[in-house]
């Protein structure tokens, strides 16, 4: 099966124009990809469109048919498990279980003093926070005993029309974070991966699961690519795609062999302007995609 590729929709929108980042997920569906993915940011990270993402993908849900939508990612301790998992659900429904949900444990202090959210708590938080709301999705009515979330004969207000809920690719590298994978995920979401990373974590996935079946999950990631003859206005968070001059045989080349490594599914994060997402994912999508089948 070719490599799943996908687009973030990440850069500064104009606060003028809203429903340009929808024209852009319009643009992405037509032209072939396979979904479209939104970070989760509370606070102005300068790097681009900071939205919650069950919001910004619910109105793309409305906007587009058949586009897969991504949380990349959306940052567990954040959300109350009930709150989670009825947002999630709710967005699973109106999209016709289209929803993938990318989480993590977050990073920025800033965030978590913010919210009132102890920072040390979040790898704890969002393995309660994941398995409440899997509970929810899974058993009406629904008991649970966490550390941070306690059910008692819980209905959720809508459940989900994915079987179990919605698929959950799970965020990190630590032995931590893949125990995660394990136990709570449906798939692994790496950022700006290489094929060696790739290769490693099927390994280290394997020996950490015991009598887990390990080939169920889907392996993904995140990629950094600024096309040739369009500028970037921001700096790549990670390994550039295709090297720091990118060509159409060396994305090809990279992405193949990240194929080849086992990974399913990649999102491409464009650090372009607004007004030149159009072009690039034009550029992916004539110049990349057959190449890829």
């Amino acid at each position: 099966m070719p490599l799943r590729l996908g687009v973030s929709l990440q850069p500064r929108w104009p606060l003028d124009d809203g429903a340009s980042v929808l024209r852009a997920a319009r643009h992405a569906e037509d032209l072939g990809f396979d979904h479209v993915a939104v970070g989760n940011r509370l606070l102005d990270s300068g790097f681009g469109l900071d939205t919650d993402p069950l919001v910004l993908l619910s109105a793309v849900a409305g906007a587009t048919t058949r586009l897969r939508l991504l949380t990349s990612v959306l940052v567990a301790p954040y959300y109350p498990a009930l709150v989670l998992a009825n947002q999630a659900a709710t967005l699973d429904v109106i999209s016709g279980g289209r929803l993938i949900l990318g989480v993590g444990t977050g990073w920025n202090p800033d965030e978590f003093a913010a919210l009132g959210v102890s920072a040390r708590e979040r790898g704890a938080r969002t393995d309660d926070h994941l398995a409440a709301a899997k509970a929810l999705w899974t058993r009406r009515p629904a008991d649970f005993d966490g550390p941070f979330t306690t059910l008692r004969q819980a209905h959720l207000g809508v459940p989900p029309v994915t079987a179990g809920g919605p698929p959950v690719w799970v965020g990190g590298t630590s032995d931590a974070a893949l125990r995660r994978v394990l136990r709570l995920g449906d798939g692994w979401y790496g950022s700006g991966a290489d094929a060696a990373e790739v290769t490693s974590v099927r390994g280290r996935l394997r020996d950490l699961a015991e009598a887990e079946d390990v080939d169920r999950l889907v392996l993904a990631s995140a990629a950094f690519l600024t096309p040739p003859g369009v500028p970037a206005v921001a700096p790549l968070p990670g390994r550039p795609l295709g090297g720091a001059a990118p060509t159409v045989e060396s994305v090809v080349d990279d992405l193949g062999r990240l194929a080849e490594a086992g990974l399913s599914a990649c999102t491409l994060w464009l650090p372009v302007a607004a007004e030149q997402v159009e072009k690039a994912m034009e550029w992916v999508a004539a110049q990349v995609a057959p190449r890829l089948a």
